[in-house]
């Protein structure tokens, strides 16, 4: 045992002794053997400075590379896809494609790149209800799940063991003893203080549950910093629901600590709940190891009482993707807009890109409008947003801190036409590490309802003038600074 020790202690001090050059090897790893953003690089780089060997073990645990994996396999559909985006493609080339609304072939282009880079089809006679108060969604959603017929799949981030969470699983459990086939999936680390006795009810009664990147150990995961932060669920093929509402009491604005909480979600009817469908599928195909795309019931478009016309396009990015979709959409929305772009976010961390896209459009006439939360529940992502407000303001931007509760909403509209909402913050976690998806909506009465919606929380927000962001404290300006170093990093 004296000997394990002593040669222990050999090792490390041969490693101390060394640390220098230990430290300029891990660098050349970090800098050559893996294309990042530069300032991601240096941020890093910086970590391993301050925190020798430390840095480099956190830099493995939460910067693996998941863009040269092909993680979601679609081989046993990719022909008939491939085939209809390829016509898609044409007609919208062509212009043979109309969207709806004449006022919206300008957007033709963003449908273009939507299908071209992510293979979003647009599918058109949709309806569209919206959601932005957690009460109301999930008491529908508790009626849809009571009408399941065939199947419900269901899909979040956060599930919170507790009273709604209840509810659902009863409902849940009692749609798997009738026979409907019921399929859960969560993310392991935004579920990370879920006990593991809380699904065995639902497992019990027949329901399917797989946990998307499981920990190896329950607190120890390999893969911390990429999460699914999406939420689908679908039933029957005939509704669907997408958008920042996830399962807990939070959500229903029973936490005194957020109080009201403030969010936009989407139930939708129509083509589109079958583009939803194809991102729940791909997902559970990865994390189940299963393979739904073998049944063709779950492909199948639910009959409804409720058709509409709206054109809507569902849009998915992640950590496994060469570009990142869903920041470039919006990158889209903000340079075609030519009279307002109202922004919702709880996190406002842009890259350059965004950034730049907003001020230009800010100097040149088009009304920016900023609305984030007043209080955090992540500081450091906080503090980060309110040092990029400064950049809004002096280009003429106007920006808000919501003051009724929380501010979850994610939410981009642009010249009351077009619209994109879903799970992504306007981030850099969202664009580059989440696996995140939201609803590209062309319709003029959805975008301007969002946009009616977005107004009234002004009237419960505080606009932040330059002369009040001028005021801040010292410390408060270290908090930003510091805060914002680390940004390529939150």
């Amino acid at each position: 045992m004296e000997s394990i020790w002593s040669l222990l202690g050999q090792a490390w001090r041969w490693v101390w002794d060394n640390i220098f050059y230990i430290n300029i090897i891990l660098a050349v790893l970090i800098v050559f053997f893996q294309r990042r953003d530069p300032k991601a690089v240096w941020t890093w780089l910086l970590a391993l400075y301050f925190l020798p060997i430390v840095g480099f073990i956190f830099y493995l645990l939460i910067c693996q590379d998941y863009r040269k994996q092909k993680m979601f396999r679609i081989k046993d559909v990719e022909d008939s896809l491939n085939s209809m985006r390829s016509k898609q493609e044409e007609d919208l080339i062509r212009n043979k494609t109309h969207i709806h609304d004449s006022v919206l072939q300008e957007y033709a282009d963003l449908a273009l790149y939507n299908l071209e880079a992510n293979g979003a089809v647009y599918t058109r006679g949709n309806d569209i209800q919206v959601f932005t108060d957690g009460i109301a969604k999930f008491e529908d959603l508790k009626a849809e799940i009571q009408c399941a017929k065939q199947y419900i799949h269901m899909e979040y981030y956060i599930i919170q063991n507790d009273s709604l969470f209840g509810e659902i699983s009863q409902l849940l459990m009692e749609k798997a003893r009738e026979g409907v086939e019921v399929r859960v999936l969560y993310d392991a680390m935004g579920c990370r203080m879920m006990p593991p006795w809380a699904m065995r009810g639902l497992k019990q009664a027949g329901v399917k549950v797989a946990v998307f990147f499981p920990a190896i150990l329950k607190w120890f995961q390999i893969r911390v910093n990429y999460r699914n932060h999406r939420k689908i669920v679908v039933i029957d093929g005939k509704v669907g629901y997408v958008g920042g509402f996830n399962i807990g009491e939070e959500y229903i604005s029973k936490k005194r600590k957020f109080g009201y909480w403030r969010d936009t979600h989407l139930k939708l009817w129509g083509p589109s709940v079958m583009a939803l469908q194809l991102r729940f599928v791909l997902d559970w195909n990865f994390a189940a190891k299963d393979n739904l795309f073998r049944d063709a019931k779950y492909f199948q478009e639910g009959e409804n009482d409720r058709h509409g016309d709206k054109g809507v396009q569902i849009v998915a990015s992640g950590p496994d993707s060469r570009s990142q979709e869903i920041r470039d959409n919006y990158l889209r929305l903000m340079h075609k807009a030519k009279d307002h772009i109202y922004i919702q976010t709880p996190y406002f961390v842009p890259d350059e890109a965004i950034l730049s896209a907003l001020i230009i459009a800010a100097k040149s006439g088009v009304d920016v409008r900023l609305m984030i939360p007043c209080k955090p529940d992540h500081p450091f992502v906080y503090w980060a947003s309110y040092s990029y407000i400064w950049d809004l303001l002096e280009a003429g931007a106007k920006c808000y801190t919501y003051q009724n509760g929380f501010l979850h909403s994610k939410l981009v509209t642009a010249d009351g036409l077009v619209a994109c909402c879903g799970t992504a913050n306007m981030d850099i976690r969202s664009f580059q590490l989440n696996f995140e998806v939201n609803a590209v909506i062309y319709d003029q009465d959805t975008t301007r309802e969002l946009e009616d919606a977005f107004l009234k929380d002004i009237c419960q927000s505080k606009e932040i003038t330059r002369e009040l962001y001028a005021q801040r404290s010292l410390v408060v300006r270290v908090k930003e600074q510091v805060s914002r170093l680390l940004s390529p990093l939150l």
